[in-house]
């Protein structure tokens, strides 16, 4: 049987323009809807218009904008334009497939692009085997028009009339949702046979969704609430995608996570019990996401993933040396740790407390250690915390449960062995949620952490190879309890020699950087350093210190950009900067010695004081006040305890009247009032029992305490003076107030071992058991 052609091509052009189209296909003598916004794409159906009203629509292949020749499919269909409606963003055509053609050579011009056409005339042999082809897509056909719901009567009558192979192959494939690429295959195929069997298999496939469609609508005939019809919905997707093998269950992903992971096995039983429970339960559930959130928390955790430890002792003090200057005590205890874990390799992590005034580098420190063993580090902030589940994690019965900030920061971490640095431990609160302080009993207890349970994940986790390191400003605010289970490593302040050195390595330095200033822009020589540190700053840390260095560094950089507006700063000569010019940079001095105008009179006497902050320096002040019965006024916002060694000083003194040299009756003639500056801060302690003393005794006798001399001890009614804490922050505020005489209590002499070698060599340290001996040095020559 001869073969026939079973479409007029009409006669083509030898030019036409082109317009590319993504994800699409339009195949002869079938008409399609198409949006044009592509500059190029609308000029093209404009000379189209103007001329035969034909295109040639190509397939682009990639997703770029403007299409390139290297993404157009050569092979495409001459279309015709049948109807165009404009748009905001171009136009809406119809169009209409006449014939199928290549495009020889494709020209790109400035606005077009347009190709030399030659035509693909399709030919039909009516065989046996085509006959055969044709009766099955009419049954499948049938069969599909007998499920499907929404096509128009006219498609079914088209259908039914239809007796031409290729035509019915062109428009089947148009109605089904076949991939542009595959339309593209079909198009390009001059095999009848295989465009008809291609045609038959994805009208199969569209057979098989319709019936499961419809299975799975004839089970779900029922009225539904909306939470049953999205269910409905999704298992419909779900059928569909496993009938297809698109799809796969959501619990088969997370057991093969759960083989990838090296779980300890307690943990991985606890993960298998919850992965068969999200089986047997629907992805609408409320609980299904609340078990998918607890899946992945577990899987996050790393539970045997852990860094390797730099035991390179001499390395690791050098990373310290480089990091902090001094500090020696705690280095040292680092390199003890490292070097008892490079002999024992199983050894726990310590539990380690560095306690200090702020700006001392205790934050800082911590970094520096995790650098020096290689560790990953994770700061947990503890200033505020009222909430026990912060600590231990919520029970998963609440609505946004989570764990607490130990498994997260381990999460964080990324491994099972970080640094944690547990910043402000003293700052902890209690609230009616709980005391965050007790939940953390078992978080800092090396005998017991290697058991750690979090309330959300509710399985046995091991912290004993965490390095937890705490912060803390003061110990009296912390948890006894929790106290016991901490190393303490104090942290005290700075001598100015210190500063110095640490402003030379590291302050200047940073502070160059962060405003822009080449190394060397600044030259701040010794002196000048001497004096923005004794006089423009009084703290025993190096914060504000800090903030005066970049105060300059500021006005240096201010200065040169105000030299070269509008182009790079020039390469100049470091700035100088002397005594004489601090004021210009930093304004007056903040700070002066008025120590030796505060004693000038009698009943003043020079104290110090240990706070929070570091050491600081009191003048407690007293006064007898003629025409009184002995009464006694303590102002200053006095705590109890301090209220109580005024009491027992005078009463001391009271008692000693005659061997102090003082009158007896003077104290039931007058009123005694002790004053404590600065009246607006509160002030406790017993510390400042002796000094106390000393002013009751220099108003009594009319004659002023020496403005070299500062003293601490407790006092008792027996006059004996008892040891009391803090001596190195004090006699580093009595230093930098001046002082040249510390009267401390003899039980104290041991702690001046521990302070710095200028320090002891520029003061003078009596020791004192008695009232007696502090009197003695109080009211000695100058």
């Amino acid at each position: 049987m001869p073969d026939s052609p079973s479409i007029d091509t009409p006669a083509l052009p030898p030019e036409l323009p082109i317009v590319p189209v993504r994800d699409a296909v339009v195949l002869p003598l079938t008409a399609a809807p198409l949006a044009v916004t592509r500059p190029k794409s609308v000029e093209a159906v404009h000379q189209a218009l103007a001329g035969n009203r034909m295109l040639l629509l190509l397939l682009q292949t990639g997703d770029a904008d403007e299409a390139s020749l290297s993404d157009l499919k050569k092979v495409g269909t001459v279309a015709l334009i049948r109807q165009l409606v404009r748009a905001p963003d171009g136009v809406r055509i119809l169009v209409e497939g006449i014939a199928r053609a290549r495009a020889e050579f494709i020209q790109e011009e400035e606005t077009i692009l347009k190709a030399l056409v030659k035509a693909l005339p399709e030919r039909v042999e009516k065989n046996v085997p085509v006959e055969a082809h044709l009766r099955r897509l009419r049954e499948l056909a049938d069969r599909a028009l007998s499920l499907a719901t929404g096509l128009s009567p006219e498609v079914r009558m088209q259908l039914a009339q239809l007796d031409d192979p290729l035509r019915m192959c062109y428009l089947l494939a148009s109605l089904l949702d076949m991939k542009a690429t595959d339309k593209q295959r079909l198009l390009e195929e001059n095999d009848i046979e295989v465009k008809l069997a291609a045609v038959a298999q994805a009208l199969t496939r569209e057979i098989e969704v319709l019936e499961l469609k419809g299975k799975i609508e004839s089970e779900a005939q029922q009225e539904m609430s909306e939470a049953q019809r999205k269910y409905v919905l999704r298992q419909q997707l779900k059928a569909i995608q496993d009938e297809l093998g698109e799809g796969e269950p959501e619990t088969a992903e997370l057991r093969r996570r759960l083989q990838a992971a090296t779980l300890p096995e307690a943990v991985a039983k606890a993960v298998e019990t919850e992965i068969d429970r999200l089986e047997r339960m629907t992805s609408a559930s409320p609980e299904y996401q609340m078990i998918r959130t607890y899946l992945d928390w577990v899987f996050d955790v790393p539970w045997n993933v852990a860094t390797e430890d730099r035991l390179d002792l001499i390395e690791a003090r050098r990373q310290l040396d480089e990091d902090h200057y001094d500090l020696d005590k705690v280095k040292d205890r680092i390199i003890e740790y490292l070097a008892v874990r490079k002999l024992k390799g199983d050894m726990k992590g310590p539990i380690l407390c560095f306690v200090g005034p702020p700006g001392v580098g205790k934050t800082s420190l911590g970094q520096s250690i995790a650098r020096a063993m290689t560790r990953k580090f994770v700061r947990i902030s503890l200033g505020g915390v009222r909430d026990e589940a912060e600590i231990r994690g919520h029970r998963r019965t609440y609505i946004g449960s989570m764990p607490g900030r130990v498994v997260q920061a381990l999460k964080q971490a990324g491994s099972i062995n970080p640094v944690f640095m547990l910043d402000e431990i003293d700052k902890l609160a209690v609230g009616f949620q709980g005391d965050p302080a007790a939940a953390l009993l078992e978080v800092l207890d090396p005998a017991q952490n290697s058991t750690f349970r979090d309330h959300y994940l509710e399985v046995v986790m091991d912290l004993s190879k965490v390095l937890f390191i705490t912060t803390a400003n003061q110990l009296g605010t912390v948890h006894p309890a929790l106290l016991d289970r901490m190393e303490i490593i104090p942290l005290s302040g700075y001598t100015e020699e210190e500063k110095v050195h640490i402003a030379r390595r590291y302050l200047i330095l940073r502070q160059l950087a962060e405003n822009g200033l080449p190394e060397g822009g600044v030259a701040i020589d010794d002196a000048a350093l001497a004096h923005v540190i004794s006089d423009y700053t009084r703290e025993a840390g190096v914060r504000n210190l800090e903030r005066q260095l970049g105060t300059i560094a500021r006005k240096v950089a201010a200065r040169i950009a105000q030299s070269s507006p509008g182009a790079p700063p020039p390469a100049s000569e470091p700035t100088a900067v002397g005594p004489d010019d601090l004021a210009g940079y930093l304004g007056p001095a903040r700070f002066k010695s008025d120590t030796e105008f505060r004693t000038s009179r009698p009943g003043v006497a020079t104290g110090v004081a240990w706070t929070e902050a570091g050491g600081d320096v009191l003048f407690i002040e007293a006064a007898l006040l003629p025409g009184g019965k002995g009464g006694v006024t303590l102002t200053g916002q006095l705590g109890s305890v301090m209220q109580e060694s005024a009491r027992a000083a005078l009463s001391h003194i009271r008692e000693h009247a005659e061997a102090l040299g003082l009158d007896p009756n003077v104290f039931n003639q007058h009123d005694l009032h002790v004053h404590v500056p600065a009246g607006a801060i509160p002030k406790d302690g017993p510390s400042a029992g002796v000094t106390i003393a000393t002013a009751i005794v220099s108003a009594a006798r009319k004659v002023p305490v020496r403005s070299d001399v500062a003293m601490t001890g407790e006092i008792t009614l027996s006059g004996l003076v008892l040891p009391v804490g803090g001596i190195r922050e004090k006699s580093l505020a009595a230093r930098r107030h001046g002082i040249k005489t510390f009267v401390l209590p003899k039980q104290n002499t041991a702690d001046l071992e521990e302070l710095p070698e200028e320090v002891r060599r520029e003061m003078t340290f009596v020791p004192a058991e008695t009232l007696d001996d502090v009197l003695k040095v109080a009211f000695a020559a100058e």
